[in-house]
């Protein structure tokens, strides 16, 4: 067996793992990157980007098939080939990934090592059988898995996750999906608008990360309006037959009914991938899921020269947070001991649908109940959503009801992704409802809403205050 010495062995060439080896190397610090499969992160290869290249075929299908209310026709029958469609997914995914692939090639051969690795003590790794690696600190970038609950293990290859979907050579003619979550609606949406018959179950209401009840019934009914969407489904029966899967459960109208789908799409969670690292050889607390317990702000596991990032750690798991937490671990790997917090930005999540979904700042549900006040708009009669016919869902912004600073927000409408990084930039800038009523709104644009919304708050806040003022 081979010995390598290095300061920092980061386990994991994805988002975090390269970041965090970059950041060790521009330290100053020998840095060694350790990878037990293909190169290529998740986002690139079987996540963000495939998906989106998805959505915009079915985007196009869905434009395509609604020009009526504008009255514009189509003569002919529009057809979607689903072989074109998925050829176009993978050659697109692949480019991006290549670029990826480029990037892990550009870094030294002597800084790279292929293998799995696993914990002999804190500062000690086995990769594979062949090299022993002494570290002076570990960054553990290992990434996430689809979790496969155990009752679906039984409809064998009829179950696909979704990194299965973006190698799929056609579009088949129907897919159940369990999971309204970011995955299973953008999904399932997207295969919907592509002609594939779509049915998409959940549990307990939950939709898209929406913890506010108002947002989320307003999506909810956008949703069903376009495909069959039970977020509370009661699913009685799952059987395989031959090719096919029989779901018999009962209908949004209490009815009982049993369809058969050519795959079961399980989008119901990812798992951090820490299981197979031997973490009982090490000094780390884990949390009740096995992940080892770490400080957000410098993603130090306990005092120990473990750090951990991106999707490992189960916090966030976002590119865009892992690329921060990987630089942010690979800095106080290098200089461990000394650990100092990095910046950790606002809090945002989009979900790409249609009505699209945001939350960004502090969600509903975590908010003091009357330490706050919500200003709303509703889109079905905001000016640029109804020339659009994109008049679909609500906004809810929250405010501090002492302070009046913008806290957060929670919205499901037509192209939110816009609206959650303008509020984004005021959440981080801890800007008031006020302050941010004072930026310029062009017309018409959707961000009117956003004003109404804020008007709608800033006027709350100002009956909010009015008593203590009269007191006074």
């Amino acid at each position: 067996m081979k010995t390598l010495h290095t300061d920092v062995a980061v386990i994991g060439a994805g988002t975090a793992g390269l970041g965090a080896y970059r950041a060790a190397v521009a330290a100053g610090k020998r840095a060694l990157l350790i990878e037990g499969g293909q190169y290529g992160t998740t986002c690139a290869r079987v996540g963000c980007m495939p998906s989106k290249l998805l959505i915009a075929a079915a985007e196009a299908a869905h434009a395509a098939h609604h020009g009526a209310p504008f009255g514009v026709h189509i003569d002919g029958k529009v057809r979607v080939d689903g072989r074109e469609v998925m050829a176009r997914v993978r050659r697109e995914r692949d480019r991006f990934v290549g670029f990826v692939v480029e990037g892990v090639e550009s870094i030294p051969a002597q800084d790279k090592l292929l293998g799995y690795a696993r914990f002999v003590s804190d500062t000690v790794l086995r990769v594979d059988d062949h090299t022993e690696i002494q570290a002076a600190s570990v960054v553990i970038a290992t990434g996430s898995t689809p979790v496969v609950p155990p009752p679906f293990k039984a409809l064998g290859d009829r179950v696909v996750v979704n990194d299965d979907v973006f190698y799929w050579d056609d579009l088949p003619r129907s897919v159940a999906v369990f999971g309204p979550g970011v995955i299973g609606l953008e999904l399932g949406q997207a295969l919907a608008r592509l002609g594939v018959r779509v049915r998409v179950f959940g549990i307990s209401g939950s939709l898209g990360g929406l913890s506010d009840p108002v947002v989320r019934d307003s999506a909810r009914k956008a949703f069903q309006e376009e495909f069959y969407l039970d977020p509370d489904a009661r699913v009685l029966d799952t059987t395989r037959e031959g090719d096919t899967v029989k779901i018999r459960y009962v209908a949004l109208d209490n009815s009982e009914r049993t369809e058969t789908f050519d795959y079961v799409l399980v989008a119901t969670g990812r798992r951090p991938n820490v299981g197979g690292l031997d973490l009982k050889n090490t000094s780390l607390k884990l949390n009740p899921a096995g992940v080892p317990e770490f400080d957000r702000h410098t993603m130090q596991s306990g005092t120990s020269p473990i750090f951990i990032a991106g999707d490992a750690n189960s916090d966030v798991p976002l590119l865009h947070e892992a690329a921060d937490e990987g630089r942010i671990a690979g800095e106080n790997a290098a200089h461990y001991p000394r650990v100092t917090p990095g910046r950790r930005r606002a809090p945002m999540a989009v979900v790409f649908s249609d009505p699209q979904i945001a939350v960004v700042g502090t969600p509903h549900g975590r908010l003091h109940e009357g330490g706050y006040v919500t200003g709303e708009v509703d889109f079905g009669n905001q000016g640029r959503s109804r020339v659009m016919l994109k008049n679909k869902g609500r906004l809810h912004v929250y405010a501090d009801r002492a302070s009046g600073r913008f806290l957060g927000a929670e919205m499901a409408g037509p192209g939110v992704e816009h609206l959650a990084h303008l509020l984004a930039w005021a959440l981080q800038q801890q800007l008031t409802v006020d302050a941010m009523l004072d930026m310029p709104f062009y017309h018409p644009v959707v961000e009117e809403g956003l004003r109404t919304a804020l008007r709608d708050a800033s006027a709350k806040l100002r009956a909010a205050r009015a008593p203590l003022a009269a007191a006074a």
